[in-house]
């Protein structure tokens, strides 16, 4: 069984990563930090909209299983991709909506299926999803791991 990872930022990691944990094939969605320029950074410092990361998930993922395509549905899904820097009542940059691909493969699905979304006419507004190649990829402090689960709050991430 060949594993592969995504990196998804649709605001805040904690509904995402829990969304992402319920879809069959994957077998982990961990919380983190990519898509900046500091070195292994910590969530104050993320917080603090300098150093250029985005709050992410990265899912690891079964191809035999899931394909990068549906992983991509749930994606839009999850989130508002028109709203710049913001998911709900959460703004700044580590919130923006983000799409990091390792593959050729996976950029060319990430634009195509962008596109035909925006031409649905799902969205009014343009959609202002980031597409970009994946950097380093920083897990997230322990305590963000499974939030909702810890604390026994049901998750939910929904635009």
């Amino acid at each position: 069984m060949t594993m592969e990872k995504a990196i998804f930022g649709a605001g805040c990691f904690w509904g995402v990563e829990a969304t992402f944990r319920t879809v069959k094939g994957v077998s982990a969605a961990i919380c983190g930090y990519s898509g900046g320029h500091l070195e292994n950074p910590a969530y104050h410092d993320v917080c603090t909209g300098k150093t250029g990361h985005a709050e992410v998930v990265q899912v690891e993922y079964d191809p035999a299983q899931v394909s990068y395509e549906i992983l991509l549905d749930v994606f839009w899904d999850c989130h508002d991709p028109t709203t710049l820097n913001r998911q709900g009542p959460d703004s700044g940059a580590q919130y923006r909506s983000a799409i990091f691909f390792y593959t050729c493969e996976q950029e060319a699905a990430a634009r195509a299926s962008k596109e035909k979304l925006q031409q649905s006419g799902r969205w009014r507004d343009p959609i202002v999803t980031e597409i970009a190649p994946a950097s380093t990829f920083y897990r997230a402090e322990e305590y963000h791991q499974r939030y909702f689960e810890k604390r026994g709050i049901p998750a939910h991430c929904h635009p």
